[in-house]
C-alpha cells in the first residue's frame, strides 16, 4: 500500500536526515565556487581543478568503498561519514577567520569530502533494503529522490540568500551543521541490519571487487541497468559539454534564459520523483522503465531542432528540459529499486559501487568527446549525436528480461529467477 511508509517511523527518520543533508549540500555546491572565484580570484584552470577534486573520488575510491560497506554494518558508516564531512567543511570558515583560506585548502576539502560522500552514498543505497521491504522499495526511493530533487530547486536559492547574508565561508558552515543533523537522524533510525558474515580473509580486496563486477557484468538484468545508465551518462555529458554554448551562441539566450532552462529541469526532477511510484503501480515495472527511458531520448531531440524555429526556441528547450528530467527520474527511481531488490544483501555495497564507478567513468569521457566533437563538427551536430546516443540507451532495457517485469521482485525466489543468487 502506497501510504504505508507514512506510518513507517524508522523510514521517516532516515528520510528526514537525507533531506536535511541534501539541502545543505546544495548550499555548499554554490558557496565553494563563489569562494574560489570571488574571494581567492581563481583562474579557469584552478576552477577546473576544484571541480575535478570533487568528482575524482568516484574513480579513486568507489570500488574499495563497496568492499568496505559489505564488510560492516551500513548505518555506522553513514553516521561516521556525515560527521567527517561536517568536520572537514567547518575548516573553511575557521581558515577564513584565521586568514589562512587558500585554493589548496579547497582542493583538499573537496577531495576528502568527495571521498566520504562516495562512501556515504554506497552505504545509503545498500542500507535502504534493510529499512524498507521489497514491495515498498519504489515508494521509498521515490520519496528520497523527491527531497533530493526539491533540494536542487530550493537549495541554490537558499544558498544565494545565505551567501549574501553570511558570506560564502559561513554559508558552508550551514552544510556542516546539516551533516550533523543528518547523522543524528540516522543514529536515531533503527533497522534490522545484521553484521555481515565473515568471509575468507584470503580472498582479498581485489577478489571481492571482482565478485561485484561479475554480478553486474554477467547478470542480464544488472548488465542492462548498468549499460543503460552508462550510455545515458556518456551521451548526456557529451550533450552538456556544449549545451550552454548552444543556448547562448546559437539561440541567443541570455544568462537569465539559461538559468530559467536549468531551473525548469529541477522542477521536472521533482515532479518525476513524485509520480514514479503511482506510474509504476499502474503500468508495471518493466513497461514504466522502458517507456520513461524512451521518452527521455525522444524528447531530447527537441533541443537541436530548436535552431530551425528560433521564434519558439526557448519554449522548446524549456519544455524539453522539464520533460526529460521528469522522465529520467521516473526511470531512475525504478532502476535503483530494481537493483536493490535483486541484489543479495552481502553484495549490495559492491554492486552499488560498481554502478557508481561506471557512471563516474562515463562522465569525464563524455565531456571530453563532446568538447572535441563540438570543435570538429560544430555544436548543433554534436547535440544531434548526443541525443541519438541517449535515445538508443533504452535498447539495453528492451533487449533484456526487464521488459518482462510486471512488479518489483520481493523475495529471493524471484531474485534467483532473474539470475542472482540470494545468499
Amino acid at each position: 500500500m502506497a501510504s504505508a511508509l507514512w506510518r513507517h517511523r524508522e523510514f521517516l527518520k532516515f528520510w528526514a536526515g537525507s533531506g536535511i543533508s541534501d539541502v545543505g549540500s546544495q548550499v555548499t555546491a554554490l558557496a565553494l565556487p563563489l569562494i574560489a572565484a570571488l574571494m581567492l580570484h581563481a583562474t579557469p584552470w584552478q576552477m577546473g581543478l576544484l571541480a575535478a577534486s570533487g568528482s575524482a573520488p568516484v574513480l579513486l575510491v568507489g570500488l574499495f568503498a563497496g568492499v568496505w560497506v559489505d564488510r560492516v554494518r551500513r548505518r555506522p558508516v553513514m553516521i561516521a561519514t556525515d560527521l567527517g564531512r561536517a568536520l572537514l567543511l567547518s575548516m573553511i570558515p575557521l581558515a577564513f577567520v584565521a586568514g589562512m583560506l587558500r585554493m589548496e585548502l579547497l582542493y583538499v576539502v573537496m577531495l576528502l569530502t568527495g571521498s566520504l560522500t562516495v562512501l556515504f552514498d554506497v552505504a545509503h543505497l545498500s542500507f535502504v533494503p534493510s529499512l524498507v521491504t521489497g514491495e515498498h522499495l519504489v515508494d521509498g526511493n521515490s520519496k528520497i529522490e523527491t527531497t533530493s530533487a526539491a533540494a536542487q530547486v530550493a537549495g541554490p536559492s537558499l544558498g544565494g540568500v545565505l551567501v549574501s547574508m553570511l558570506g560564502a565561508p559561513f554559508a558552508v558552515l550551514v552544510d556542516a551543521v546539516s551533516f550533523v543533523g543528518s547523522a543524528l537522524f540516522i543514529a536515531w533510525t533503527r533497522a534490522n541490519e545484521s553484521l555481515p558474515k565473515r568471509r575468507d580473509e584470503r580472498a582479498g580486496v581485489v577478489a571481492e571487487i571482482g565478485e561485484g563486477w561479475r554480478v553486474v557484468i554477467h547478470d542480464r538484468v544488472c548488465r542492462a541497468l548498468a549499460g543503460c545508465s552508462a550510455t545515458t551518462i556518456l551521451f548526456g555529458r557529451m550533450f552538456n559539454a556544449v549545451y550552454v554554448l548552444y543556448m547562448t551562441r546559437h539561440l541567443g539566450l541570455s544568462a537569465v534564459g539559461v538559468g530559467m532552462v536549468f531551473a525548469t529541469g529541477g522542477v521536472g526532477s521533482l515532479l518525476g520523483s513524485i509520480v514514479a511510484a503511482p506510474i509504476t503501480r499502474r503500468y508495471g515495472t518493466g513497461r514504466t522503465m522502458i517507456g520513461a527511458q524512451l521518452a527521455f531520448g525522444l524528447i531530447g531531440l527537441m533541443v537541436p531542432l530548436a535552431v530551425f524555429v528560433p521564434e519558439i526556441a526557448l519554449p522548446m528547450i524549456v519544455g524539453s528540459e522539464f520533460a526529460q528530467w521528469m522522465a529520467l527520474l521516473v526511470y531512475w527511481v525504478n532502476a535503483i529499486s530494481l537493483r536493490q531488490a535483486i541484489t543479495p544483501d552481502r553484495l549490495q555495497g559492491r554492486v552499488n559501487a560498481t554502478y557508481w564507478f561506471l557512471a563516474g567513468g562515463a562522465r569525464p569521457v563524455g565531456a571530453l568527446i563532446g568538447g572535441g566533437l563540438g570543435g570538429v563538427i560544430g555544436v548543433p551536430l554534436t547535440l544531434v549525436v548526443a541525443c541519438g546516443g541517449m535515445l538508443l540507451s533504452f535498447l539495453w532495457l528492451l533487449l533484456s528480461p526487464v521488459r518482462e517485469l510486471q512488479a518489483m521482485p520481493t523475495d529471493s525466489r524471484l531474485a534467483s529467477s532473474l539470475g542472482i543468487e540470494a545468499s
